[in-house]
């Protein structure tokens, strides 16, 4: 290996991988949802995090809806 490298002749690419980069969020979940996520992410031996991607993502893909129906206060 060289001891100095000149890096100003070094030509730059852009990032392919910048569009499948995850995206950080603060999301409000009801305690034992997290709990629940984070027992099963102990038994498989898998971040909760991505647990709870996988499992939003598996959402998405079957093209799920929600059921709550919400009520705004009048």
């Amino acid at each position: 290996m060289r001891k100095e490298y000149n890096l100003k002749n070094m030509k730059l690419k852009a990032n392919p991988y910048i569009n499948k980069l995850k995206k950080s969020v603060t999301i409000r979940l009801d305690s034992d949802v997290v709990e629940y996520f984070k027992k099963l992410s102990e038994e498989t031996n898998t971040p909760y995090q991505t647990l709870l991607n996988d499992f939003l993502r598996s959402c998405k893909e079957q093209n799920l809806k929600p059921k709550t129906i919400w009520k705004k206060a009048s």
